[in-house]
């Protein structure tokens, strides 16, 4: 019997694939647990549907991403930080900040965690990478500032 798969089955199949299971096994455990559809004309145009919709979602958030990138590529965010006796910077500017600078002058959404910048503990410019999407990734110019 021709199935659906509507989840991963362990030495059957990933969730999508359509796959000849025996009459029995499909019947009596795939079906009733809800793990497979049968691969009717109605099913089959469902999961080619859902297939082009999730690559086309796939696509749009992916030239976004690079349309992003385009904007921030090169991009110098500027930050001033209070000086200590013999110029030495209070605090650091970490990814946190880094990501919240975008938010603010691009309107980028950027979690925090996809930021990496080295250590700023001292006034200077540093390189930091922001990574918007998978294999979408933007170089900023971070530079600190005496207030």
């Amino acid at each position: 019997m021709k199935v659906i798969l509507k989840a991963d089955v362990k030495g059957l199949g990933k969730k999508g694939d359509m796959v000849n299971a025996s009459d029995g096994y499909a019947r009596n455990f795939l079906l009733p647990k809800n793990l497979a559809a049968p691969a009717d004309a109605q099913n089959v145009t469902e999961m080619k549907n859902a297939a082009a919709s999730k690559q086309f979602k796939y696509d749009t958030e992916k030239a976004a991403a690079e349309a992003n990138a385009a904007r921030l590529n090169d991009q110098i965010l500027e930050f001033k930080a209070k000086a200590g006796a013999g110029g030495n910077m209070f605090g650091s500017v970490t990814s946190k900040d880094i990501a919240q600078k975008i938010r603010t002058d691009y309107s980028i959404s950027v979690d925090k965690r996809k930021v990496s910048a080295p250590e700023i503990k001292a006034f200077g410019t540093y390189d930091a990478t922001v990574k918007l999407f998978q294999g979408v990734e933007a170089t900023v110019k971070v530079k600190v500032t005496e207030e």
